[in-house]
């Protein structure tokens, strides 16, 4: 199942798992993207910029999707937030 990811936090974590998913480290993934370690562990943390974002993505051969978000009539907790 793909993740839905609707905050930075949630776009970290899963850049993380699926750095991880790759068997690259955060130094690894520095070295393909042309970026230090520390920008790669900023991000995966909830922050970086979008150049950084893109550069991860390209390598981790990942894509964004925008669409608009689906609504339930219960939302889950994560929604509130």
């Amino acid at each position: 199942m793909e993740p839905i990811v609707r905050n930075e936090k949630q776009l970290g974590a899963a850049l993380r798992r699926f750095r991880k998913a790759t068997s690259r480290t955060q130094s690894d993934l520095a070295g393909d993207t042309g970026k230090r370690q520390a920008t790669i562990s900023t991000l995966e943390g909830g922050a970086g910029t979008l150049e950084t974002l893109f550069s991860v993505l390209s390598v981790l051969e990942l894509e964004v999707i925008v669409r608009p978000r689906k609504r339930s009539k219960f939302p889950a907790l994560g929604d509130l937030f």
